[in-house]
């Protein structure tokens, strides 16, 4: 592993780091905060996945989470979205290839050989931070912005019990019923809609899958909203389900960082009651 920079920011280090990923094939680039701690502790952990277009920097330079984590004691990691690179297949469009991986693995060619962001979150990433880093996996959280709130609502139901806490900023929440997860799922995953059914919170919440508990904010001024987060499916399917959830529109509220820095330090909040309890 490499580390490309490491700053001193609120009582912690903030550092950004490069490995060579066997998931994805390439180089993949991920940031660490680590708060100030007594020597041999392990901390929780709130993981944060990022939304279309965006990289580790997008929520590292502009989410404003390094105070509530240095009061909390968690450590927060955000990967990067996609593979990247030269020799990486990508097209002319900005929600479809690098930079929108969608968190699955894909089946199709050219995809499959670098688009494993599945395996890549899921396996690879915990196994190295492990091992390097001062965490607690027992303890662990997840949260994400749009693209990245959608890899977080599915990673978790995917794997019961591994995620005390889950939350999401304005999420997809159900890629077989929007357009951008139908051009997404249907180029990684082929044609099959029954694949795609293990990427799609609403229908991961409708088969069975359950989490302790549930925090979503949505922002009412988000231009998104009605074509393609289509929050309210996934506030229906819980409803149906018994499946406990805090869904809250937050007025004025556009599907910026502008929005996520706002109630940043409410969701580390609120993680921190659910890691530490």
């Amino acid at each position: 592993m490499e580390t490309v920079s490491t700053n001193r920011s609120h009582g912690g280090e903030q550092g950004v780091y490069r490995h060579r990923s066997t998931a994805t094939g390439t180089e993949m680039t991920f940031s660490v905060f680590v708060p100030d701690h007594a020597a041999g502790a392990k901390l929780p952990v709130l993981w944060y996945l990022s939304g279309l277009t965006c990289t580790h920097a997008n929520v590292t330079e502009k989410g404003e989470y390094r105070a509530a984590c240095a009061e909390h004691g968690i450590v927060f990691i955000a990967p990067d979205t996609s593979p990247r690179g030269p020799q990486v297949p990508d097209v002319e469009a900005w929600d479809f290839g690098q930079g929108a991986g969608f968190y699955v693995d894909a089946t199709q060619e050219p995809w499959s050989a670098n688009y494993r962001m599945r395996s890549y979150v899921e396996g690879e990433l915990p196994d190295l931070i492990a091992g390097i880093f001062p965490v607690d996996l027992e303890r662990q959280g997840i949260t994400g912005h749009s693209m990245g709130g959608h890899g977080a609502l599915t990673i978790s139901l995917r794997n019961p019990g591994r995620f005390r806490s889950t939350s999401a900023f304005a999420p997809i929440v159900s890629p077989l019923a929007c357009p951008w997860g139908e051009k997404a799922l249907g180029g990684y995953l082929g044609p099959d809609r029954s694949a795609w059914q293990e990427y799609d919170a609403c229908a991961l919440v409708e088969g069975g899958a359950r989490l302790p508990d549930l925090l979503i904010d949505q922002g009412s001024a988000d231009t998104f909203v009605s074509e393609q987060l289509k929050t309210e499916l996934l506030r229906e399917a819980c409803d149906r389900a018994g499946q406990p959830a805090t869904i809250r529109l937050q007025a004025g509220y556009d599907h910026s960082y502008y929005f996520i820095s706002t109630f940043m330090a409410e969701h580390v909040e609120w993680h921190a009651e659910r890691l530490k309890a």
